[in-house]
Order: C-alpha cells, then sequence, then structure tokens
C-alpha cells in the first residue's frame, strides 16, 4: 500500500451544464469531488492539507469513469455510482459519511436523523461540521441533508446547487413512476 505521503492524486475538471468541478482520484478510488466553478486552488489546498508530499496529476483518461458516471446522474439516467471511493477523514466523519451515502435517491433526511443513525443523536452539530468536510460532493450525498423543518441548510457547493440536485431527484423519481403513456 502507498503511503499518504508519496500518493499520485489524478485530477481533471469535470464540465457539465453550467458547472465546471475539480474531480480527484487516487489509484483507489475518488477522493475529491470540487465545488462548482471554483478555481484549481480549492483541490490543491485540499490535496496539500490531506496528502503532504503527493504529487498532483492531471489525467483525463484515468477519471473518466467518474465522468461518465456524474454526467448520467446529472441527466438524471442514474441514481446509483459503482466506482468505488477513497475517502480519508476521521473515524467520525467517515461514520457520518456512510450514512450519508445510505439516503436513498429522491429522499432527504435532517441533520438529527443522520445523528441518531450513527447512534450519536446528542452530536447533531458536529454531524453538520463532518457533513461541511465531505470531499466528495454528489457522490456523498449531504445535497440531501436538510434542516429538521425541512428548510435547506448550507451546501459547499451553494444553495442553489444544492436545490438543483434535490429537484433532479425529485424530478427523476417521479418520472419514474409516472404510468406509461401509449396512444
Amino acid at each position: 500500500m502507498v503511503s499518504k505521503n508519496n500518493l499520485t492524486v489524478y485530477w481533471t475538471l469535470f464540465v457539465y451544464d453550467q458547472w465546471q468541478m475539480y474531480i480527484a482520484a487516487t489509484s483507489n478510488g475518488l477522493c475529491y469531488v470540487g465545488s462548482p466553478n471554483k478555481p484549481f486552488e480549492e483541490l490543491s489546498n485540499w490535496v496539500k492539507k490531506r496528502f503532504p508530499n503527493s504529487v498532483l496529476t492531471q489525467d483525463e483518461e484515468k477519471l473518466q469513469p467518474y465522468t461518465v458516471e456524474l454526467a448520467e446522474y446529472l441527466r438524471g439516467q442514474r441514481k446509483t455510482f459503482t466506482m468505488p471511493l477513497d475517502l480519508y477523514g476521521t473515524p467520525f466523519q467517515l461514520s457520518v459519511w456512510n450514512a450519508l451515502r445510505k439516503i436513498p435517491y429522491g429522499q432527504t433526511q435532517s441533520y438529527s436523523e443522520i445523528a441518531e443513525h450513527i447512534q450519536k443523536p446528542a452530536s447533531v452539530r458536529a454531524v453538520g461540521a463532518a457533513i461541511g468536510a465531505n470531499p466528495v460532493l454528489i457522490l456523498v450525498p449531504c445535497h440531501r441533508v436538510i434542516g429538521k423543518n425541512g428548510t435547506l441548510t448550507g451546501y459547499r457547493g451553494g444553495l442553489e446547487m444544492k436545490k438543483q440536485l434535490l429537484q433532479l431527484e425529485s424530478v427523476s423519481s417521479l418520472m419514474e413512476g409516472a404510468p406509461c403513456m401509449s396512444k
């Protein structure tokens, strides 16, 4: 196994519609999906902090399976992701991120429901902080977490992106359940 200090982190710029997001992966899986329309420095700073002495290498081909799945999701053609993730965080953060991955497509949960799910009901604020530190937007679906009263709350990608992702999932779920109309 490669240590965090000798790691190659592969990256590319994923462009879809009005969004441009830097994404990155190690040889083990996707480790980062950046905020839309943010500069390369967001990715490079994240990598420097998580993987000191690592090498950042642009490689569209290596990231292509991830960009294909992301584009399919954004077109409403994919509800689950099959590509591996390589998540780095504290044990608490990893438990929160794993709980997020269990929220079904087209559904939402509150921060307190996530805290209950990981059996830490008094840790709602810490759950919020862990969600805010999620390095893999969309694939670790923190956009599916809303306030207890149903309001949209903070999102690293911005509230407009969060609203669009939830709307996409809502419309795709409705379309799937609609009866076929034929003449």
